[in-house]
């Protein structure tokens, strides 16, 4: 996969576009309970805690949902090789085995999974993308503290300190003016730094500046830098989910609230309060991960804080109603998907294991058309298992083994050769119960087995199945010994599992080189193909594999090699290539040396300059 996903393994992100899928129903159902409760509560700090403990569930329950799918993998599937080993088939009550005589393993649709595929590679995308805006932010807030600011005078400090020992806040906080905000601001999570703008030191009273930094100083207190840092987080996780930014923004809102009252109760003057935010309205310069005084819409704010705020009870009681709504449509649309990802992720259950046990063995006499597939038929089931003491499951195990010698002996007597046979006949004569059903699962015949000893390979169980899940074949195998490679399991896993196959191996060996199989992997993973070789060589170039791995790492293509070239320097060997990417020597550089009067320079020169910043 060359996607964002890339090397992410598929059950992975099968769990992940299903977990994101289900937070559709999940955070409208938490949005809309939140409504309920929203429009119950009538103190804005009731509601402010009621929204972040609505956002942190929302951030839980994806989670919660990946854990759970990842939980419903079959293990054989989910853990290779030594998963189908530890975890194909316990011997324990509740989980089943089903064999379908001539049926096919029930797979997902094609445009199903590649509709979740694309899904997860669009939130990958997203989530890079906020991320970038969050890490722009946080420069923007580093350089503003760096060189835009500079302390109060000591007499707005001793102010300020006074108002702060009013308010009860012991942490030691910093009064800085700058000339670029427009709006008082807090930043800093550790050692938070109250900003005052030039224009509200000049344009408002001394009692409105007093409230205003009272406010800010109420987010001090409060620790709400922390909690925006976690809606922001929330944010650029979720993003894709309207629900998640309306909780985030009533945060937003119910925040500047309680920090309106605060600067209230201390400083005792709602009107005036409410003209300093008038006077602050067009002032919105302030970084949005910064806790701005005028953040929040003024409107909202000054018809609350002069109790002109009649209407805010309708409007409670009509969310109330919505989110009543909400919600049963989101528990609706959660009952259908789970539905959905139940089907397909391929659960089954029997309760009748006796009946199932019977079912395998008409499977194994039809032949390779046979399926079997192991779910826990409950969680209670489940926990039982895990429950059970060590010699309980030794118990069982003999007894699923002697089942599985009972069909043998059965099968026998019809003369037909039973699957353990044929594997003991291959070699392996004391298969546990629990490896031989594993290798069945993985489809390790007696066929496969015998056509990997006739190449002179002797893997064990465990790395039968790991070769038999990544889809090794004898041919695969066969093809890598001619082609003069070790082929022993541990190197065919890891060539196969970077799609190295027998024909990318003769591009490279028609060109002169002879790699092994860690030089293999390792040009396979950086991208370096027969094509890219070639057009090395064209130039003029020599390089061996480490060579081209370093440049290929380094991203030097054959048109830099050319354009160094052609710039005068023709005789540049693979380090001096190396040395001038990463120096930043590229023709356009050389160029503009040599107009500024710098002519026939060296490679060493011309780094020198480079490292000088003289151009």
């Amino acid at each position: 996969m060359t996607t964002l996903a890339r090397g992410i393994s598929p059950d992975l992100l099968d769990s992940l576009g299903w977990t994101l899928i289900h937070f559709l129903w999940q955070g409208a159902a938490l949005a809309a309970l939140f409504a309920v409760m929203n429009g119950l509560c009538r103190r804005a700090t009731r509601r402010y805690a009621l929204a972040v403990i609505t956002l942190g569930l929302m951030m839980a329950a994806p989670v919660i949902t990946f854990t759970e799918l990842l939980g419903q993998k079959d293990p054989a599937v989910r853990y290779g090789a030594r998963g189908a080993i530890a975890g194909a088939v316990k011997p324990v009550e509740g989980l089943s085995v089903r064999a379908r005589p001539g049926a096919p393993q029930p797979e997902i649709p094609a445009s199903q999974t590649d509709g979740i595929l694309w899904f997860v590679e669009a939130w990958f995308l997203g989530v890079l993308l906020l991320s970038l805006r969050t890490a722009g932010g946080l420069l923007l807030m580093e350089r503003m503290r760096r060189r835009e600011v500079e302390p109060v005078t000591r007499q707005l400090y001793e102010k300020y300190l006074a108002l702060q020992r009013k308010m009860g806040l012991e942490r030691v906080v910093r009064y800085c003016q700058c000339v670029q905000l427009d709006a008082p601001a807090v930043l800093g999570w550790f050692r938070p730094v109250v900003l005052l703008p030039a224009r509200a030191l000049t344009g408002l009273s001394e009692e409105q500046l007093a409230m205003i930094i009272a406010h800010e100083l109420a987010h001090i207190r409060r620790l709400d830098c922390f909690v925006n840092l976690f809606q922001i987080g929330a944010e650029t996780l979720l993003f894709y989910h309207p629900a998640v930014w309306w909780v985030s923004q009533r945060i937003r809102t119910e925040r500047e609230h309680c920090c309106d009252d605060e600067a209230v109760r201390i400083c005792g003057d709602a009107v005036n309060y409410a003209r300093a935010l008038t006077a602050m309205e067009e002032w919105r310069t302030a970084p949005s991960l910064a806790m701005a005084a005028n953040r929040s819409p003024l409107s909202e704010r000054v018809v609350r804080l002069l109790g002109l705020d009649g209407a805010a009870g309708r409007f409670r009681v009509a969310g109330l109603a919505v989110g009543v709504a909400c919600l049963a449509g989101a528990m609706l649309a959660g009952n259908a998907f789970l539905g959905v990802a139940q089907a397909a992720l391929g659960s089954r259950s029997n309760p009748n294991q006796t009946q199932e046990r019977s079912r395998l063995t008409a499977g194994e006499e039809q032949g390779s058309g046979s399926v079997i597939v192991v779910r826990p038929a409950s969680a209670a089931a489940a926990a039982k298992h895990f429950a059970s003491s060590e010699q309980a499951g030794k118990d069982k195990e003999n007894d699923k083994l002697k089942d599985v010698k009972q069909e043998r002996d059965d099968e026998q007597a019809g003369k037909k050769e039973s699957y353990l046979d044929a594997m003991e006949a291959a070699g392996f004569k004391n298969l546990t119960a629990d490896e031989l059903i594993a290798m069945k699962i993985q489809g390790v015949t007696p066929a496969y087995v015998k056509e990997i000893h006739d190449l002179g390979m002797k893997p064990t169980v465990e790395e039968f199945i790991g070769m038999r899940v990544q889809g090794i074949t004898p041919q695969y195998a066969n093809d890598m010994r001619g082609l003069g490679l070790k082929y022993d399991p541990e190197n065919l896993v890891g060539m196969k599992v970077q799609g190295i196959t027998p024909e990318y191996v003769q591009g490279v060996q028609a060109l002169g080189f002879k790699p092994d199989t860690e030089e293999l992997i390792g040009m396979k993973v950086q991208g370096i193909t027969p094509d890219y070789v070639k057009a090395m060589q064209a130039t003029g170039l020599k390089p061996d594999v480490d060579n081209l791995i370093g440049m290929k790492v380094q991203g030097i293509t054959p048109e830099y090699v050319k354009s160094m070239q052609d710039a005068g320097f023709k005789n540049l060997d693979v380090d001096e290539l190396i040395g001038a990417k990463v120096q930043g020597i590229t023709p356009e550089f050389i160029e503009k040396a040599r107009r500024h009067g710098f002519q026939n320079l060296t490679l060493d020169k011309l780094i020198a300059l480079k490292e000088a910043g003289v151009l």
